[in-house]
């Protein structure tokens, strides 16, 4: 027998978890039919959200936990129903009634979280170790600018040169900026679209408490999904700051004359839209005109662009889940990468750098395909 929850505590908890606009939907299958799981294996969205609506969810079945947030389904819906909002808020559910079919990794990321406020465990005090050796100094009020590089770019070895390179950036666009290292805290976002609210709002006070004594005015993040949480929900927590990302504030700095090439990159580059920078906030432009700036570099689109691009798969808290051979969508857009023949597979996102550099690995193309961030390929032609 499914394990089924009764119809009202159910429906009424999914409405009061944010998830009350499953009412709207009359079923078209439109969501189905964007979906970017379907390239890879069935997954029904609108079925879900008629088992959300009649307070019907099983509360074993996996399908809850593959949803990565990308926004494609919403974008797309005739009657505006939030559907990333609807997975959040079983997961909530789920996650609260311990009914969760979260993988042991995912679990395992939470309880790092909670204890050393980073998803992987790693001593707090380490935070700032990738600007060891390069003069960056202390946030203070008299700064224009927080950089906040986030999780990722902060503590994985193999990511920490996006932070590097941004500082570099910044630095010869002589741009006031500082960081607050061991006084930050990962700003909640996978967490919170994995369902943990209450984490969330923990790791977002933390921080929001930081910049207020700090006097932080303009926050400049590395990850998309740091800009979005910090844009949209950490203004309900007393939050009042401005935040942009790197790619914005590049461009703008390109625009003043404030960052010049000065060697060529003769690559041929392939830009991904992360869901994140894209789709949820409409960052399109900007990534594209820093690229196409670059001296001798031959800039092109992925199959699906722009709005229409393909997720890699990080988003809802997945980046700290296993999705299995055959089902990564990183993987497909790796081999369209190839496909045209480029160089270099560019982003502006850690989680999808992640992503693509374990494709790119696991296809044994590494030595065909670079895989690099926006703000690392500035710094080569600085």
């Amino acid at each position: 027998m499914e394990a089924v929850a009764p119809i009202k505590e159910v429906s009424e908890m999914i409405r009061d978890a944010g998830g009350d606009a499953f009412r709207l939907c009359f079923q078209c299958g439109l969501c189905t039919a964007s979906c970017p799981w379907n390239q890879v294996r069935a997954f029904l969205p609108h079925l879900l959200i008629t088992q959300a609506r009649f307070g019907l969810a099983d509360i074993e079945d996996e399908a809850w936990w593959l949803c990565s947030t990308c926004n494609l389904c919403t974008s797309r819906c005739p009657r505006g129903v939030g559907i990333t909002d609807i997975m959040r808020s079983v997961r909530s559910i789920l996650l609260e009634y311990q009914y969760t079919m979260a993988q042991p990794s995912l679990r395992s990321a939470m309880g790092s979280l909670a204890g050393n406020g980073n998803p992987w465990g790693e001593d707090p005090a380490r935070r700032a170790d990738w600007a060891a050796d390069l003069g960056i100094a202390a946030y203070t009020r008299d700064k224009e600018v927080l950089y906040f590089p986030g999780c990722v770019p902060a503590y994985d070895p193999k990511l920490r040169n996006i932070a590097r390179s941004t500082a570099v950036v910044l630095k010869a666009a002589d741009v006031s900026f500082g960081i607050l290292g061991i006084k930050e805290f990962c700003c909640g976002e996978s967490v919170r679209k994995a369902g943990n609210q209450g984490l969330f709002e923990s790791l977002a006070r933390g921080n929001v408490a930081a910049f207020q004594e700090a006097g932080v005015r303009k926050v400049l993040v590395s990850s998309p999904h740091c800009y979005t949480t910090f844009k949209e929900d950490y203004p309900a927590l007393g939050a009042a700051f401005q935040v942009v990302h790197f790619t914005q504030v590049a461009a703008d700095l390109l625009d003043q004359g404030r960052v010049c090439f000065t060697r060529e990159l003769n690559k041929r580059v392939v830009y991904h839209d992360p869901c994140y920078l894209g789709r949820h906030n409409g960052i399109y432009e900007e990534p594209r005109r820093l690229l196409a700036a670059i001296p001798g570099l031959q800039l092109m689109d992925e199959m699906d662009a722009r709005e229409n691009s393909l997720c890699c798969g990080g988003g809802g808290g997945r980046i700290w889940m296993e999705t299995r051979k055959g089902e990564r969508f990183s993987d497909i857009l790796v081999e369209q990468a190839l496909s045209v023949g480029a160089d270099i597979l560019a982003t502006a996102c850690p989680y999808c750098l992640l992503n693509f550099r374990d494709s790119v690995v696991n296809a044994g193309k590494a030595d065909v395909l670079d895989v690099r961030d926006v703000s690392e390929l500035l710094q080569t032609v600085l």
